[in-house]
């Protein structure tokens, strides 16, 4: 990957245009001052975007840019645009499948930009995977999309994506995502306990800066199986996998009771809590910090952040759209890649 520059902006992929995403862009570019806003890049249809600042009511010029070295520059005054045309118009709150070319381009030319350096991390809009996979997307969602693009550019490893929701109060890693209840059992493994929980111990030592991370681990069962009389997931796989990261030296605890982990003083306990399935991660960040969670991926070769919520195409373009949670992923990703270039030593 090309060293990333110090002045180098955010790469925001346009998600699907007619949800909420363009809105929350241009939200946060208007509230850029107020908000310490970094400087961000927008990768999407430059008329779309033009159509919805005078929908919502936002001055807010839009301006295509050739170089991304331009978007520093141009931020203090206008939208910096990458375009990435659509193929036909599109409707706030009419989800089509013929805007999925360009909401894919556009992710894929925004994550190409942070590894040639060009940009700094990528923010990415939310998409709603319905509307690509009537287009013939493959891929189970947005981070599997996003290792598989980090294989294409920086090939000769394996990419284990890691999901984290990230807020002040909270950090969450379910360890397995978007799969049925039903299958969640025989989805976890040892392996995918050390390879999840090792990779989020090194992000939070490096992208989060914590020189000691602690990591709480959940159990499956109620009362973490209770000893094995309530499911022996938690005594024969997921307590050897703890004991085994702990020997290696990492600070691990568990498997807790996942309804005791979230109180106030036992989240003063852990750094972050790898959970086993999406609801047990999401349920109690979202009652925290509905409006301030991060989705960051963990694991690429390149900082990636998202908004924690989704297209909400109910309510795009009527300005009831929060764009807190997308300023917070701007804020994430550039305090995370600013860690990455000290480590690296670039200037």
């Amino acid at each position: 990957m090309t060293a990333r520059d110090v002045t180098a902006p955010l790469a925001v992929s346009m998600g699907d245009p007619a949800g909420i995403g363009l809105d929350i862009a241009l939200m946060a570019w208007r509230d850029r001052a107020v908000k310490a806003v970094p400087s961000f890049v927008i990768f999407g249809c430059t008329e779309a975007l033009a159509a919805r600042a005078r929908l919502l009511e936002i001055d807010a010029p839009v301006a295509p840019i050739e170089a991304l070295d331009q978007a520093t520059h141009v931020f203090a005054n206008a939208v910096p645009v990458r375009p990435v045309p659509l193929s036909g118009g599109v409707t706030a709150g009419r989800p089509s499948s013929s805007a999925a070319p360009a909401i894919v381009a556009a992710i894929e030319a925004a994550t190409a930009s942070v590894v040639q350096g060009q940009a700094s991390a990528i923010v990415t809009c939310p998409i709603a995977k319905s509307v690509l996979y009537d287009a013939g997307f493959t891929h189970p969602g947005h981070t599997e999309f996003l290792a598989a693009l980090a294989a294409r550019h920086v090939p000769g490893r394996h990419y284990l994506p890691v999901m984290m929701l990230a807020s002040d109060a909270l950090r969450v890693v379910p360890l397995t995502i978007h799969i049925p209840l039903v299958r969640v059992p025989a989805a976890i493994t040892r392996q995918l306990i050390f390879e999840t929980v090792r990779i989020t111990y090194d992000a939070l030592a490096g992208d989060f800066g914590i020189e000691h991370p602690r990591i709480a681990v959940c159990g499956l069962n109620p009362h973490a199986g209770e000893g094995g009389s309530i499911g022996r997931e938690d005594v024969d796989i997921i307590a050897p996998a703890i004991a085994e990261l702990r020997a290696e030296g990492l600070t691990v605890s568990g498997p807790h009771s996942a309804d005791t982990l979230f109180h106030a003083a036992a989240r003063k306990t852990y750094d972050a809590a790898v959970c086993m399935y999406h609801d047990q991660a999401l349920i109690p960040i979202k009652t925290l910090a509905f409006d301030e969670g991060v989705n960051v991926t963990l694991g690429l070769p390149f900082v990636r952040t998202s908004p924690d919520h989704g297209t909400a195409f109910s309510i795009g373009g009527t300005g009831q759209a929060s764009p807190e949670s997308f300023i917070a992923a701007c804020k994430l990703a550039h305090e995370m890649s600013a860690r990455r270039r000290a480590r690296a030593g670039s200037p």
